[in-house]
């Protein structure tokens, strides 16, 4: 839990600006406040607030927000019918420079209360901070940490346009694959550089960075620590990487599959859950993997396809699955293993983990980790066991994800497990969402119905 997660609602509303805000923004020279909230998209939505006046007055927001599709469009929220208004309380931890502003400029989390002081439930942040809730109620605390690629692309406004990798320093557009190349990786320098000076400036703890298979596709490691601390930094380094790239002239794109001939982009999640000591509960006292361990790999391999909604959030999403190459195609696990939707890195004990490659970087972070260990702690409070690791290729087994959007969001609607642990009102509002935005894709005709449907049907 973060500081402001462990202070009550009803007293962090009343948080002074001199006591905490001010000081931080004057010592600074900062004119301006940016506080948001993360939507259920994992954009951010909220004011630019006059940093003199920021923190005295309360902020406000219709709840509505979480009833946003990724259009822009609101739905109707059955337990919102009044269209009510929130109490926004910046989270003070949160607070930090935007380093691309032209004009000194700070950024802060808000965090959503209703007028009684209650958790607004559908908020993302809240509904990651209930899992860790439950969490601690058994002396447990999760450690993620999250892996995150994204393309770089060539600018153009043209959405009927294919998406094409940018020109590097030296004016040359990448043609080939190229993992891991240290080379490519440097054609891109000055974007590189830029980015690394500005996650530090905020406080982002990113790690190594690689070049992946598509081309000007990247990926970047976060440092491991809290569930929500590394939310939070994922969600800003998105906001990040699409800043640094607009001032080199390019586009950055978290979607899962934005080219037909190339590797989709993943979001992978590594954890593993520690007791009060610091110890990890994955591992037992003779250092063989745990009860727990296997409890957790159980439930990830039960009630993930009841989540999948939340790892593949878009029809976009369920592409990435189709190039078996370069993304899972079941919940297979095994050690030391990348073709599996569940590898266990080869480490020592204290450092035992599971790594979920099942989730997209279109995904929201604060939801893709309350998804991801709400089923790991159901198989370690129900003694679930996993299937028998594979040996070889997962590959080459039966596929066995949802293979489009509609499955995946008819299991979660029904699925009790989801409401137990996430909450009914956010499987219902999140449902409500993807359903609408579904239906908009839908009435789009593509150019595949009118060049190849369209004459010869």
């Amino acid at each position: 839990m973060t500081r402001a997660g462990r202070t009550r609602p009803k007293d962090r509303c009343k948080v002074s600006k001199d006591q905490v805000f001010q000081p931080w923004l004057e010592e600074r020279g900062i004119k301006d406040v940016e506080a948001f909230v993360p939507d259920m998209a994992g954009s951010a939505r909220g004011k630019v607030v006059p940093a003199g006046k920021f923190g005295g007055s309360p902020m406000k927001l219709p709840e509505a927000i979480f009833g946003q599709t990724i259009a822009g469009d609101y739905v109707l929220n059955p337990h919102n019918v009044e269209d009510r208004d929130m109490l926004l309380v910046p989270d003070p931890t949160t607070l930090r420079p935007v380093p691309w502003s032209t004009d000194p400029a700070a950024s802060v989390l808000l965090d959503c209360f209703r007028s009684d002081g209650t958790p607004v439930d559908t908020s993302p942040r809240a509904v990651l901070r209930n899992v860790l809730a439950i969490y601690a109620s058994k002396g447990w605390v999760p450690v993620v940490a999250p892996e995150v690629e994204f393309y770089l692309l060539y600018p153009h406004s043209d959405p009927n346009e294919e998406a094409e990798a940018p020109e590097g320093r030296l004016g040359r557009t990448e043609g080939a694959r190229q993992p891991y190349s240290i080379d490519s990786m440097n054609d891109f320098d000055p974007f590189i550089n830029d980015l690394y000076m500005h996650c530090e400036a905020q406080d982002i703890h990113i790690d190594t960075l690689s070049q992946e298979m598509g081309p000007a596709q990247f990926e970047i490691n976060f440092l491991h620590g809290d569930a929500i601390h590394l939310a939070d930094q994922v969600f800003l380094f998105k906001r990040t990487v699409r800043e640094v790239a607009i001032l080199h002239k390019m586009h950055a794109t978290f979607l899962a599959k934005p080219m037909a001939e190339e590797a989709g982009s993943a979001l992978h999640v590594h954890q593993s859950v520690v007791d009060k000591d610091g110890r990890n509960i994955f591992s037992d006292a003779n250092g063989k993997p745990s009860e727990y361990f296997y409890g957790f790999l159980g439930g990830l391999q039960t009630y993930m396809h009841d989540a999948m909604l939340i790892f593949a959030p878009y029809v976009n999403s369920y592409r990435r699955f189709l190039n078996p190459w370069a993304s899972p195609v079941n919940l297979s696990w095994a050690v030391d293993n990348r073709t599996v939707g569940l590898r266990v890195p080869d480490s020592g004990p204290q450092d035992r983990r599971i790594e979920n490659r099942i989730a997209g970087s279109d995904v929201n972070p604060y939801l893709v980790l309350a998804a991801t260990l709400a089923c790991g702690y159901l198989g370690m409070v129900e003694g679930l066991k996993p299937d028998e690791a594979v040996t070889g290729s997962a590959y080459s087994k039966e596929f066995a994800l949802h293979r489009h959007l509609y499955g995946a969001l008819d299991a979660f609607k029904a699925s009790e497990a989801m409401r137990r642990i996430l909450g009914t009102n956010f499987v219902e509002l999140y449902s409500i969402v993807k359903d609408n935005e579904y239906r908009q894709f839908q009435e789009i005709i593509t150019p595949y119905e009118r060049e190849i449907l369209m004459f010869n049907v």
